[in-house]
């Protein structure tokens, strides 16, 4: 791992896991765009400029200020063998003083999904967050139906804690998502989902 205040690359097995940089714009729009369909019912409605060079531009500038000021983490997630963008996270809502916590989130293009990207880069992310920022608590919310990254998460050694009514909006409605949580010195056992 190389870090610093303003730089952040995290190696794994097949990936490297770095901030999104100007020259990035193409395979994210081309990816994202490939994988409308798959993302869309998990996220967000995207703006109606989210692939756009220009929004793009903004969500580089964003990276850089919150990785600069320590609120967030994002990162993409490149293959090493061939430089590909496969997806992205994002270590967010980062709270020092006693909370000493934050919030993932994941995307995987759909061809690049169930390849074992995303627990490479959760798993990464995760030990980044809790040995070299010094975080102890990481949380993640997901769709209720979205079995796949509900198992993803506990692959990854998250628990579930329970339910947030209308969490976020999803597709233009608001939407009740299940809540995990992994936490540094973790002595809480198996957790039973709902």
């Amino acid at each position: 791992m190389i870090l610093s205040r303003r730089k952040v690359k995290i190696e794994t097995e097949r990936l490297t896991l770095r901030p999104p940089v100007h020259g990035d714009h193409r395979a994210w729009s081309d990816l994202r765009k490939e994988s409308e369909g798959y993302l869309t019912r998990w996220e967000p409605a995207w703006a109606s400029d989210h692939l756009t060079r220009r929004s793009f531009t903004n969500r580089v500038y964003w990276a850089q200020r919150s990785i600069a000021n320590g609120s967030a983490v994002p990162l993409f997630l490149m293959r090493r063998e061939d430089e590909m963008l496969v997806g992205a996270i994002t270590l967010d809502n980062i709270r020092r003083g006693p909370a000493q916590a934050g919030t993932i989130g994941y995307w995987t293009g759909e061809r690049y999904a169930r390849h074992g990207y995303m627990r490479e880069a959760i798993n990464a992310l995760v030990h980044y967050a809790f040995h070299r920022m010094d975080l102890s608590r990481i949380e993640a919310a997901c769709l209720p139906e979205n079995t796949p990254s509900r198992a993803l998460l506990e692959t990854c050694g998250f628990k579930y804690e329970g339910v947030a009514q209308s969490y976020l909006q999803i597709d233009g409605r608001w939407r009740t998502h299940v809540l995990y949580a992994a936490l540094r010195m973790d002595r809480r056992g198996r957790t039973d989902a709902g």
